[in-house]
């Protein structure tokens, strides 16, 4: 993968939110999204700020770029983030369909500062009775069948 000057500045951009965040009260993660070669979101980690778990960098900035783009699709855009993603960034970016992710810190840098989320992937290895928050299955007779209604709905819009 080539990497162009457009890239870096980009990625400054994606550090420069980290480290606004970092002089607001917010953890040290930053994120752009970036369509056509422009940046449509940008935003930071504001966990701490907004009492909100899910409040991480890029869910901040996807969420932005949905609302400004009008879609739940952005296959045709990518981020740029200050750091690795975590297990629920990443799973967040696979859902958006972003096509590529650009980082500048690794998971080992996170985890040298107390942001590890190593112990989140060795949970999913688990079998679901092994890890540490018990998942119990309940009522799957009666959840199953919104499913069933979901899978004969006509007019449902897939993701």
């Amino acid at each position: 993968m080539n990497i162009t000057e457009q890239d870096k500045t980009f990625m400054r951009e994606a550090i420069r939110l980290a480290d606004e965040s970092v002089k607001n009260g917010g953890g040290p993660f930053g994120a752009v999204i970036v369509k056509d070669g422009e940046i449509v979101a940008g935003s930071s980690n504001s966990v701490t700020r907004d009492n909100d778990p899910t409040a991480h960098a890029e869910v901040n900035t996807i969420r932005q770029a949905c609302r400004k783009l009008g879609t739940f699709d952005l296959s045709d855009c990518v981020i740029y983030t200050s750091c690795e993603p975590c297990p629920m960034c990443l799973g967040a970016i696979y859902w958006a369909h972003i096509k590529r992710i650009y980082y500048g810190n690794t998971k080992k840098d996170a985890a040298a500062i107390d942001f590890a989320d190593d112990f989140i992937y060795k949970e999913l290895e688990q079998h679901q009775e092994s890890r540490t928050v018990p998942a119990i299955p309940l009522l799957r007779d009666e959840a199953i069948r919104t499913f069933r209604a979901w899978e004969e709905k006509q007019d449902k819009v897939e993701y």
